[in-house]
């Protein structure tokens, strides 16, 4: 009894990750947002980079591409830095408040494909 419940136990930790990975049925791509301004935060780290940006009118949560994609094109760490104006393109969270989901993004006039 004690190894089934072990077995059933590991089986649920090891669902977990997969669990908290998000769909993206989740964000609006009927109405796209482009956000500019200096990145405040930056997190280049799994499952996805995570900056966020001061725009015009609120700070906003993007949502990028895994660092091994973003490093695939070019996109490596220093490029979304504290400090780096950024423009990025991408579809709001239908869930949480300020977030996005971008598609791509601009930083010193070069522009980098996230998808």
């Amino acid at each position: 009894m004690r190894t089934r419940f072990t077995l059933l136990a590991a089986l649920a930790l090891a669902a977990a990750p997969a669990l908290a990975h998000h769909g993206w049925g989740s964000y609006d791509a009927a109405h796209p947002v482009t956000v500019t301004g200096p990145i405040q935060t930056s997190k280049f780290e799994n499952p996805h980079v995570i900056v966020t940006v001061r725009g015009s009118d609120k700070v906003w949560t993007l949502t990028l591409a895994p660092p091994s994609r973003m490093e695939s094109r070019g996109a490596v760490a220093a490029v979304v830095a504290v400090g780096n104006e950024i423009t990025a393109y991408g579809y709001p969270s239908t869930v949480e408040k300020d977030e996005m989901r971008a598609e791509r993004i601009t930083v010193d006039g070069k522009t980098y494909e996230m998808r």
